[in-house]
């Protein structure tokens, strides 16, 4: 959006207005919706839910740019990711997993397989980064962030974030270098 459509978007959004919402939700929502599912969330569906709840409540007292909605929306995300794992620590379960039926008529089960494999295989290299140097990666590669944005998600400084990146990097780098890339 232009910074003057967002300006009449949010304010239409602050009265109710269902086409503002919808334009609000829709310019962020997969983007979150990606976050989520890469910092593992169990239900990330419903924790996007819980995000936009949240939005709804204090959208009336938001004031700012596109990229500072952007900001504050992926604060809130990260909260509830962090709500969640608190969660999960005080009532583990030992879940049966499902699997759901992901099949598509228009890939192959051969196409379909590999994209598993990576997916399982990217996951578990970010897996391997300390918590805050996920937290970086996932905001700068998922949702697209910049730097300062990070920064104002986590609550740390610019400086503090690309020195989290930057670790990270090299991390990931030293485990491509060590293990390989093959699946």
């Amino acid at each position: 959006m232009l910074d003057a459509e967002f300006e009449s978007t949010l304010a239409a959004a602050q009265t109710g207005a269902e086409w503002a919402w919808s334009q609000l939700y829709h310019s962020v929502a997969r983007q979150v919706l990606g976050y989520l599912r890469a910092q593992g969330a169990k239900e990330a569906e419903d924790l996007l839910g819980e995000v936009f709840v949240h939005v709804a409540r204090g959208i009336g007292s938001f004031e700012g740019t596109e990229a500072g909605f952007r900001s504050w929306v992926f604060t809130v995300a990260h909260h509830r990711i962090i709500d969640e794992r608190r969660a999960r620590r005080r009532h583990p379960v030992d879940p049966v997993e499902t699997v759901a039926d992901k099949a598509s008529p228009d890939r192959s089960a051969a196409d379909q397989a590999l994209d598993s494999l990576m997916t399982d295989r990217v996951r578990d290299v970010i897996d391997r980064l300390a918590p805050a140097q996920r937290d970086v990666m996932m905001l700068r590669i998922v949702a697209g962030m910049t730097v300062p944005e990070i920064a104002e998600v986590l609550g740390r400084t610019v400086g503090g974030v690309k020195a989290l990146q930057h670790r990270a990097i090299a991390s990931l780098r030293r485990h491509i270098e060590r293990e390989g890339v093959s699946l």
